[in-house]
């Protein structure tokens, strides 16, 4: 029998970024599960650091009863497109609640899910799942009353008002709802964005706190509505999407809620560049300002070293120095649409910055278990990354005489590429470095912008451990 709870603790390393003590409160709620007489089948998802889905990393079967699952699932995807519940708990910390959800074995169910937080946020879900009716909206209807017609003519009312405020976005997804907070009418591009979402089924008469794409529920609007009414926005990110939403309130017969949701991705996407544009700017800047001091350095070598043996040893390495920065150079100004091997790119790095060098007891040993190939764009991103990391340990580690390893490994798991540059010099504090280096701060954007994915420092009197993941 597999041990869950050493399952747990691979997959949320592997995966997530959460702390041991994160780890440790998956593990008693998973040990609660393990003891109780749970009549569903109950999971544990977490949201992966670097991609946008989210990982089983524990199932418990119904007791007494069959499950609607005929192998494990632990170690699983749970995406977007098939369970849009658990994604939006993940990320609003709202429970979902009676959701469409697709399994991983290609079952309708619907989902309960409720959010397991931190003092800074949701850590994981625990998810309960029930075979779906027939009716699959009967879930979400509101009770009959007399009045029925009455509010529909009312919604009917608000919504032709809603209308006027909107005019001039009429390609914004809009959507009413009644006081109870069901949805009650909504236009053709709701279907559309909610399509995008991952919903199944369709969203008319689902309750506001199953449609909300912040972190609000239908009762803290309610607690927002003043009069006069004045709209309240927001922006929110759902399924790598933008969006600005604004909340209308109407008073007819019921209270009704009016929602718009106007897609600003191409917006944010801009805005994005712009900050990525910066970041290369910032890049170069560090780059020409490196290579001026080392033309400067040569130069100063060669004045003084012109007529003696020395000289032209010196001149050598010099040139050798020369070619290196423009190796560089050159790797950052290509643009290649073919694959590309990360650790052929990585050895090149790696020898050019050892002849800029005069460490000739520092040796770097580079190591794979596989080929790794990926897109130029990224391949260029850990070009420099790498390079950083390595003329770091040479300029930082080892001080002028004292021997040391540069150790640099790649690794492919589970989608997954790791890249550990590790050496065994006399480290730093990686707080104040943090602060104080350029060098480091071009390190944590490129892993985050351009990689999307998620970097760890461990510095001590042993050495120094750069580890960072991301999805091939």
């Amino acid at each position: 029998m597999i041990n869950y709870k050493k399952q747990i603790e691979e997959l949320c390393l592997l995966h997530t970024g959460l702390s041991e003590q994160d780890i440790a409160r998956i593990l008693e709620l998973a040990e609660s599960f393990q003891q109780s007489e749970v009549q569903d089948d109950v999971f544990i998802d977490v949201l992966s650091s670097v991609s946008d889905e989210a990982i089983v990393v524990y199932h418990r079967r119904p007791r007494g009863q069959q499950s609607l699952y005929q192998g494990s699932v632990t170690g699983e995807r749970a995406l977007r497109e098939n369970e849009p519940g658990v994604l939006r708990t993940l990320e609003t910390g709202i429970m979902t609640q009676g959701l469409i959800a697709n399994t991983q074995e290609n079952h309708l169910v619907r989902q309960t899910v409720y959010p397991i937080k931190n003092e800074t946020g949701v850590i994981a879900v625990v998810i309960y799942e029930k075979n779906v009716s027939d009716n699959i909206q009967a879930h979400f209807n509101v009770m009959g009353t007399e009045c029925e017609d009455n509010e529909m003519s009312s919604m009917l009312t608000a919504m032709l008002r809603f209308k006027d405020s909107i005019i001039n976005q009429l390609e914004d997804a809009v959507l009413v709802f009644d006081r109870y907070g069901f949805l009650k009418l909504k236009n053709k591009q709701a279907d559309v964005y909610y399509k995008k979402l991952g919903y199944l089924e369709d969203i008319e008469g689902l309750h506001y706190d199953n449609l909300s794409l912040d972190q609000t529920t239908f009762s803290d609007v309610i607690k927002q509505h003043t009069l006069p009414c004045y709209p309240s926005t927001t922006d929110v990110k759902a399924a790598d999407r933008y969006y600005q939403v604004k909340r209308l309130f109407m008073e007819e017969e019921d209270l009704s809620v009016g929602v718009i949701l106007h897609d600003v991705s191409e917006i944010k996407q801009k805005e994005a560049e712009i900050v990525s544009k910066s970041v290369a700017i910032r890049e170069i800047h560090h780059r020409v300002k490196n290579n001026l001091q080392t033309v400067a350095s040569l130069l100063r070598i060669q004045a003084r070293k012109c007529e003696s043996p020395e000289a032209k040893k010196s001149l050598n390495d010099s040139v050798s120095r020369v070619l290196a920065i423009a190796a560089t150079h050159e790797l950052l100004s290509t643009e290649i649409d073919a694959q590309v091997d990360l650790m052929d790119v990585i050895r090149l790095i790696a020898a050019n910055i050892g002849r800029c060098f005069v460490h000739d007891s520092v040796h770097v040993d580079i190591d794979a278990t596989e080929s790794i190939c990926l897109d130029s764009d990224r391949t260029v991103a850990i070009a420099l990354i790498v390079s950083e990391l390595i003329h770091n340990s040479y300029e930082h580690a080892f001080g002028d005489h004292t021997k040391g390893k540069i150790t640099v490994t790649a690794t492919l798991k589970d989608g997954l590429v790791t890249v550990v540059v590790k050496d065994n010099g006399k480290g730093f504090s990686v707080e104040e470095a943090s602060q104080k280096s350029l060098g480091l701060s071009i390190v944590r954007s490129y892993v985050k912008d351009k990689l999307m994915g998620k970097l760890s420092f461990v510095s001590n009197q042993d050495g120094t451990t750069v580890t960072f993941t991301f999805k091939k």
